[in-house]
This record gives structure tokens, sequence and C-alpha cells, in this order.
């Protein structure tokens, strides 16, 4: 993301700043920056206690402001979700980014590769393959990657599928120039969905447990893992504790939105959508704050004010709820919104209108999607 495009959305939503949080035009994404350094201090106090440090997962986020914070308090780094991302935070100056993930396609790989001339990037491989198409790439750039293997400690998604293929990968990595071994990834996602806490505890240990096996085997074999990286939200508690764990990639934490509210005690809600009532009848008001401004995933949202309220129905520019004497929102009014997912909220909108003491102080661009803005592909 280049400085034009940063200047361009601070541009277009300038008229913001000055405003009362509860004059925006809606639907606008608010982040509350007093609530967000209190959980990033919580964050920080916690994980002091820890052996993990912490690489925050910017795919929450997708802003540079505040992955410059996060590194500021003590983060290692920043972990992404994909190309797009890391590019855009190695550019911004973080130093140290991962993308934990897999990353395939020609020009995705060209494109990482490229960046990596810059230094300061890993990835996640699960493939002799995919480490194949890496090499070559790197090759052609001039560049070196590190890599981690990524191990399926449950979640069914990512991941080699038993210690025999990480074993196997690992030597092939060996022979692969341009790519360098540094250790393993086991995201225990599976566990985060766990509401029963002391069942996630013994969900997570056991993900770790079996991550632990794989780390031994391939000690055994001469491949060392300086890094091991994993946890989230939802488990940077259990997961952070565990003596082999490097490194933790919470990220939801400095927004807490409904879903990881539910988890993990001592965070607080920075994060809302605004919304006007642009349909009222009788006990139904409707919000003009749909699926396409604000994520629904795994719990609904809420209305900050009126929690107790359960919505009847997200259609994509509506949200409908039914309210009795309690609610005092009349036609035109405002209403904030507690997202349901925040990762799925934030990739709704263009950028956050950063409030301080109920004002807006700033506007901080939302990173982009994919490579269009920014001239990525451009740089090939």
């Amino acid at each position: 993301m280049t400085d034009s495009w940063r200047d361009h959305v601070r541009k277009m939503y300038a008229s913001a700043i000055g405003r009362h949080r509860r004059e925006l035009i809606t639907p606008a994404l608010i982040l509350d920056l007093d609530v967000a350094r209190r959980n990033l201090e919580f964050m920080t106090k916690r994980l002091s206690t820890m052996k993990a440090k912490l690489r925050p997962h910017v795919k929450c986020q997708k802003s540079v402001e505040l992955a410059r914070l996060q590194v500021e308090a003590g983060a290692i780094g920043v972990c992404t979700a994909t190309v797009w991302e890391a590019i855009v935070m190695r550019r911004a100056g973080i130093q140290d980014v991962l993308i934990a993930n897999q990353v395939g396609g020609r020009e995705k790989i060209a494109a990482l590769a490229h960046a990596a001339r810059q230094g300061g990037l890993t990835v996640a491989v699960d493939h002799p393959a995919n480490a194949e198409e890496l090499s070559k790439a790197t090759q052609a750039a001039g560049s070196k990657l590190d890599v981690l293997i990524e191990v399926d400690v449950g979640m069914g998604r990512g991941g080699v599928r038993s210690v025999e293929a990480a074993l196997t990968l690992a030597h092939r990595l060996a022979e692969l120039p341009g790519l360098r071994f540094r250790g393993v990834q086991g995201y225990e996602g599976h566990c985060m969905l766990e509401p029963d806490h002391a069942l996630r505890i013994q969900k997570a240990n056991a993900a770790m447990e079996y991550l632990g096996t794989v780390i031994d085997r391939l000690a055994a074999a001469g491949f060392r893992c300086e890094v091991v990286s994993g946890g989230g939200t939802g488990t940077y508690d259990i997961t952070g504790n565990n003596s082999r764990v490097t490194e933790l990639q919470a990220g939801s934490y400095i927004f807490m939105d409904n879903f990881h509210g539910g988890l993990v005690p001592g965070f607080s809600r920075s994060l809302t959508v605004l919304g006007t009532v642009i349909i009222q009848h009788g006990n139904t008001i409707v919000l003009d704050a749909g699926r396409k401004s604000v994520g629904i995933d795994f719990v609904l949202p809420s209305m900050v004010a009126y929690p107790f309220y359960q919505a009847r129905y997200f259609a994509e520019e509506h949200a409908l709820f039914d309210v009795d004497e309690r609610c005092s929102l009349k036609l035109g009014d405002t209403a904030e919104l507690t997202p349901g997912y925040c990762p799925s909220t934030v990739n709704l909108h263009d950028a956050y209108h950063v409030v301080e003491k109920d004002t807006v102080v700033d506007i901080w661009p939302i990173v982009p999607r994919g490579p269009g803005h920014g001239g990525i592909l451009n740089d090939l």
C-alpha cells in the first residue's frame, strides 16, 4: 500500500475528523483507540509471564498503524494471511513478517520472491511441490525465504498430516536453494470454537503435544525448530504457556468481537459499526448496517446500547431488531453494533474512524485485499 493510497483514503473520509462518534455517515467502522490500547496493554502484561512472544495476526486488523502500535509494545513482528498483506507490512517497515499460510499461484509466488529481497519474510509450507516452486522463484529473483513446516494439529486444513510427511518435507527443504528451514507452525484453530474452557484447554494441549512429537522427530533427524508458531486469541492463555511454543499468532484480542469476547476474559470491545435507523414500524427497527457492513460469522452482532436484543435478521444492507419499551431509538437515530466477527467486518471497509474520548481524531486506511492498490505487480 503506497503513501498515495493512504493519502487518498484519508482525503475521502477527512470530513469525519472532529465529529462525535455518533454523528458519522453510516455505515461507519469505528475504532476506539483508548479501548484498543487497554487491550494491547492487557495482552502485553499477560504475555510477560509466558515464554511465547506475540506475533499478532494482521488479517484481523489489516492496518499498518495498528501493526506499528503492537510492535512498539513488544511484538516480535506480525503474521499475515496473504502475500499482499505481507508485502504491505514489509513496505511499511515491519521487519519480521510471517505469512501463516501457503502461497500458491505463479504471480503470487513471484511477488513473494521479489519482496523477499528485502529480507524479513517467512512463509508456511506443507508440500514439497510448493517448496520447489518457491525455490525456483527465489532463485529467479535473487532472494531467500525462511520457511516453517505447517503441521496439521487437528484442524484439517493446511499442514502435513503425519510425522513422516514432516520429515520428508524437511529433507527436501534442505536440498532446495533459496529456502531456509526455521521451524514449524501448528494452528489449533479447531479449539477456538470450543466454548467449554476446560475442554478447550484439553484440546489445545493435545494439539500442542502432537506438535511436540513432530518437533522431537525433526530434531532427532538434525532439523532443530528455532521457531514454533501457533495460537490465537481464544487459546493464547493456553498455548502461550506451552514450553515449546515460541510465538503466538493472536490478533483479534485488539478488537474483541462477540465471538472472541465469550472465550477469554480481560479484554473489551474496541471495534464497532455505526448504523442509522432508516426504518421503524411498530416494535421493529432497521439499521443501515447489514452483512455488507458487519461480520455475522459464528455469533451475530449486537447493539452496544441494547445488548439484550437478538437481531431477527441481517440482510445485505439491513439489520432488523425487534425491540420493546426499553429501546429509545427512533427514525434517524444512530446506534453502534459490536461485530459478531471482527476479521470479516474490517474487510468490508476502506478505513477506520479512529476515536479518542468519543471524537474522531484520525482516519486509518485498511490494507486492500489484492495487488491492485499500491502497484505491487508493477514491481515484478
